[in-house]
C-alpha cells in the first residue's frame, strides 16, 4: 500500500502545502516529505493524527482500504489528483 502517495493526495485536495499540513496534524514537515517520497512509511501514532483530524477524516475508509461510502462522508481525492500522484492510471480510467 502506498500511504506515502495517498497522503500526498489528500494534502493537494486539502489545498495544502506540506508545512501547512505538518502543522495542522502536529507531523513534522521532514516526516511528511519521507512519507510523500516512500522513504519512510507512516507509523502507528502518525497515521491516527492524520486520521483523526476533523479536517481529514473524511479520506479514512480510503486512505486505509482504497475504498469510498459518500452516504458515510468517506471520499477519495479527485480523479485528476489520483492520476497526478501516480495512484491510478489513465488507461484503467479509459478502459472502465
Amino acid at each position: 500500500m502506498q500511504l506515502g502517495k495517498k497522503l500526498k493526495a489528500i494534502r493537494l485536495a486539502e489545498n495544502l502545502n506540506q508545512l501547512e499540513m505538518s502543522q495542522l496534524i502536529d507531523i513534522s514537515i521532514d516526516s511528511i516529505k519521507s512519507y510523500e517520497t516512500l522513504r519512510r512509511t507512516i507509523n502507528e501514532g502518525n497515521l491516527m493524527k492524520i486520521t483523526n483530524n476533523e479536517r481529514f477524516s473524511k479520506y479514512t475508509l480510503w486512505l486505509m482500504i482504497g475504498k469510498t461510502a459518500p452516504e458515510s462522508n468517506q471520499v477519495s481525492p479527485d480523479f485528476s489528483i489520483l492520476l497526478a500522484c501516480g495512484l491510478i492510471e489513465e488507461e484503467a480510467e479509459k478502459r472502465a
